[in-house]
Protein backbone atom coordinates (compact mmCIF):
# COMPACT_ATOMS: atom_id res chain seq x y z
CA UNK A 1 0.00 0.00 0.00
CA UNK A 2 1.14 3.53 -0.82
CA UNK A 3 0.41 6.71 1.14
CA UNK A 4 1.30 10.33 0.43
CA UNK A 5 2.00 13.28 2.71
CA UNK A 6 2.31 16.85 1.39
CA UNK A 7 4.44 19.66 2.83
CA UNK A 8 4.89 23.29 1.70
CA UNK A 9 7.58 25.92 2.05
CA UNK A 10 8.75 29.21 0.50
CA UNK A 11 12.38 29.37 -0.53
CA UNK A 12 14.92 30.95 -2.87
CA UNK A 13 17.84 29.75 -4.97
CA UNK A 14 19.89 30.34 -8.13
CA UNK A 15 20.25 27.42 -10.56
CA UNK A 16 23.66 28.03 -12.13
CA UNK A 17 24.43 26.69 -15.62
CA UNK A 18 20.79 26.08 -16.57
CA UNK A 19 19.48 27.28 -19.94
CA UNK A 20 17.17 30.01 -18.67
CA UNK A 21 19.04 33.24 -17.92
CA UNK A 22 16.42 34.26 -15.38
CA UNK A 23 17.03 31.11 -13.35
CA UNK A 24 20.79 30.89 -13.81
CA UNK A 25 21.72 34.52 -13.20
CA UNK A 26 19.09 35.78 -10.75
CA UNK A 27 18.08 34.98 -7.21
CA UNK A 28 14.46 33.88 -7.34
CA UNK A 29 11.95 32.09 -5.16
CA UNK A 30 9.27 29.44 -5.34
CA UNK A 31 6.27 28.28 -3.37
CA UNK A 32 7.49 24.71 -3.07
CA UNK A 33 5.30 21.67 -2.53
CA UNK A 34 7.01 18.48 -1.39
CA UNK A 35 5.14 15.19 -1.56
CA UNK A 36 6.54 12.10 0.10
CA UNK A 37 5.23 8.64 -0.73
CA UNK A 38 5.60 5.81 1.78
CA UNK A 39 4.94 2.13 1.43
CA UNK A 40 4.95 -0.91 3.70
CA UNK A 41 4.35 -4.63 3.64
CA UNK A 42 1.31 -4.35 5.90
CA UNK A 43 -0.62 -2.10 8.25
CA UNK A 44 0.12 -1.06 11.84
CA UNK A 45 -2.12 -1.54 14.88
CA UNK A 46 -4.20 1.48 13.81
CA UNK A 47 -4.60 -0.11 10.36
CA UNK A 48 -2.36 2.51 8.75
CA UNK A 49 0.90 2.29 6.79
CA UNK A 50 2.22 4.88 9.25
CA UNK A 51 0.37 7.48 11.29
CA UNK A 52 0.66 10.84 9.50
CA UNK A 53 1.07 12.42 12.94
CA UNK A 54 4.50 10.78 13.21
CA UNK A 55 5.63 12.67 10.11
CA UNK A 56 5.00 15.99 11.90
CA UNK A 57 8.19 15.50 13.93
CA UNK A 58 11.62 14.92 12.42
CA UNK A 59 10.49 14.74 8.77
CA UNK A 60 8.43 17.95 9.02
CA UNK A 61 11.22 19.76 10.88
CA UNK A 62 13.73 18.86 8.17
CA UNK A 63 11.50 19.99 5.29
CA UNK A 64 10.54 23.13 7.23
CA UNK A 65 14.26 23.97 7.44
CA UNK A 66 13.91 25.13 3.82
CA UNK A 67 11.09 27.59 4.56
CA UNK A 68 12.12 31.25 4.11
CA UNK A 69 15.62 29.95 3.43
CA UNK A 70 18.12 30.62 0.67
CA UNK A 71 19.60 27.39 -0.67
CA UNK A 72 22.91 27.56 -2.49
CA UNK A 73 25.30 25.18 -4.21
CA UNK A 74 28.70 24.69 -2.59
CA UNK A 75 30.22 25.74 -5.96
CA UNK A 76 28.58 29.17 -5.71
CA UNK A 77 31.04 32.08 -5.52
CA UNK A 78 32.36 32.90 -2.06
CA UNK A 79 31.11 36.46 -2.52
CA UNK A 80 27.50 35.30 -2.97
CA UNK A 81 27.67 32.67 -0.21
CA UNK A 82 29.22 35.17 2.22
CA UNK A 83 26.51 37.73 1.42
CA UNK A 84 23.70 35.31 2.25
CA UNK A 85 25.40 33.93 5.32
CA UNK A 86 26.06 37.45 6.62
CA UNK A 87 22.60 38.89 5.96
CA UNK A 88 20.32 35.87 6.45
CA UNK A 89 19.84 33.69 9.48
CA UNK A 90 18.27 30.96 7.36
CA UNK A 91 20.56 29.44 4.73
CA UNK A 92 21.46 25.95 3.56
CA UNK A 93 24.42 24.94 1.43
CA UNK A 94 24.08 21.81 -0.69
CA UNK A 95 26.78 19.72 -2.40
CA UNK A 96 24.65 19.86 -5.57
CA UNK A 97 22.72 22.44 -7.56
CA UNK A 98 19.44 23.39 -5.84
CA UNK A 99 17.34 22.45 -8.89
CA UNK A 100 14.00 20.73 -8.33
CA UNK A 101 15.58 17.48 -9.50
CA UNK A 102 18.42 17.62 -7.00
CA UNK A 103 16.16 18.85 -4.21
CA UNK A 104 13.93 15.81 -4.73
CA UNK A 105 16.99 13.53 -4.55
CA UNK A 106 18.32 15.32 -1.47
CA UNK A 107 14.94 15.09 0.29
CA UNK A 108 14.74 11.40 -0.67
CA UNK A 109 18.22 10.78 0.73
CA UNK A 110 17.62 12.54 4.05
CA UNK A 111 14.03 11.35 4.66
CA UNK A 112 15.09 7.79 3.81
CA UNK A 113 17.82 8.06 6.46
CA UNK A 114 15.32 9.43 8.98
CA UNK A 115 12.92 6.54 8.36
CA UNK A 116 15.69 3.94 8.53
CA UNK A 117 16.87 5.55 11.78
CA UNK A 118 13.39 5.49 13.38
CA UNK A 119 12.26 2.83 15.84
CA UNK A 120 8.57 2.22 15.08
CA UNK A 121 6.54 1.02 18.07
CA UNK A 122 3.00 0.45 16.83
CA UNK A 123 3.28 -2.65 14.67
CA UNK A 124 4.42 -0.86 11.50
CA UNK A 125 5.48 -3.33 8.79
CA UNK A 126 8.76 -2.36 7.12
CA UNK A 127 7.87 1.25 6.32
CA UNK A 128 9.98 2.59 3.45
CA UNK A 129 10.21 5.68 1.29
CA UNK A 130 8.89 5.06 -2.22
CA UNK A 131 9.26 8.46 -3.93
CA UNK A 132 9.68 12.18 -3.32
CA UNK A 133 8.10 14.80 -5.57
CA UNK A 134 9.20 18.46 -5.46
CA UNK A 135 7.00 21.08 -7.17
CA UNK A 136 8.58 24.46 -7.88
CA UNK A 137 5.44 25.69 -9.64
CA UNK A 138 1.86 24.54 -10.16
CA UNK A 139 2.81 23.21 -13.60
CA UNK A 140 6.07 21.39 -12.99
CA UNK A 141 7.70 18.97 -10.58
CA UNK A 142 10.63 16.58 -10.27
CA UNK A 143 10.18 13.13 -8.76
CA UNK A 144 12.91 10.84 -7.47
CA UNK A 145 12.94 7.17 -6.57
CA UNK A 146 15.38 4.82 -4.88
CA UNK A 147 16.79 3.90 -8.29
CA UNK A 148 17.50 7.59 -8.98
CA UNK A 149 19.11 7.97 -5.58
CA UNK A 150 21.44 5.04 -6.21
CA UNK A 151 22.50 6.29 -9.64
CA UNK A 152 22.60 10.09 -9.13
CA UNK A 153 23.29 10.90 -5.44
CA UNK A 154 26.92 10.64 -4.31
CA UNK A 155 27.12 12.72 -1.13
CA UNK A 156 26.51 12.20 2.58
CA UNK A 157 24.73 14.06 5.39
CA UNK A 158 27.89 15.94 6.37
CA UNK A 159 27.90 17.54 2.90
CA UNK A 160 24.63 19.36 3.64
CA UNK A 161 25.33 22.49 5.71
CA UNK A 162 22.40 23.94 7.68
CA UNK A 163 22.67 27.26 9.49
CA UNK A 164 22.52 27.09 13.28
CA UNK A 165 19.43 29.35 13.62
CA UNK A 166 17.45 26.81 11.57
CA UNK A 167 18.54 23.94 13.80
CA UNK A 168 17.78 25.98 16.92
CA UNK A 169 14.11 26.10 15.85
CA UNK A 170 13.75 22.31 15.60
CA UNK A 171 11.94 20.39 18.35
CA UNK A 172 15.24 18.52 18.74
CA UNK A 173 18.03 21.00 18.02
CA UNK A 174 20.48 18.06 17.89
CA UNK A 175 18.46 16.20 15.25
CA UNK A 176 21.04 16.69 12.49
CA UNK A 177 24.01 15.49 14.55
CA UNK A 178 21.89 12.60 15.86
CA UNK A 179 21.05 11.59 12.31
CA UNK A 180 24.70 11.78 11.25
CA UNK A 181 25.68 9.62 14.25
CA UNK A 182 22.81 7.13 13.66
CA UNK A 183 21.34 7.87 17.07
CA UNK A 184 17.83 6.37 16.68
CA UNK A 185 14.60 8.36 16.83
CA UNK A 186 12.19 6.46 19.09
CA UNK A 187 8.47 6.65 18.30
CA UNK A 188 6.01 6.42 21.21
CA UNK A 189 4.79 3.05 22.42
CA UNK A 190 1.02 2.64 22.17
CA UNK A 191 -1.08 1.12 24.94
CA UNK A 192 -3.27 -1.09 22.76
CA UNK A 193 -6.95 -1.09 23.63
CA UNK A 194 -8.57 -2.84 20.67
CA UNK A 195 -5.83 -5.01 19.17
CA UNK A 196 -4.93 -6.98 22.26
CA UNK A 197 -4.41 -10.71 21.75
CA UNK A 198 -6.96 -11.92 24.29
Amino acid sequence: MLIRKLFKFEGSHIVRDCTSERCSKSIHGHSYVVEIFLTSTGLDNGQMVVDFGLLKGTVKDFIDAFDHTHVSWVKESEEVKNFFQKHNKRWIELPCSPSAEMLSLMFFFVIDRIIKNTVFNNGEKFVSLYAVRVHETATGYAESSREDLESLWRWDLEDIIISQPIMDEWKDSYMWSRLIENDPFINPTINLKYNKNE
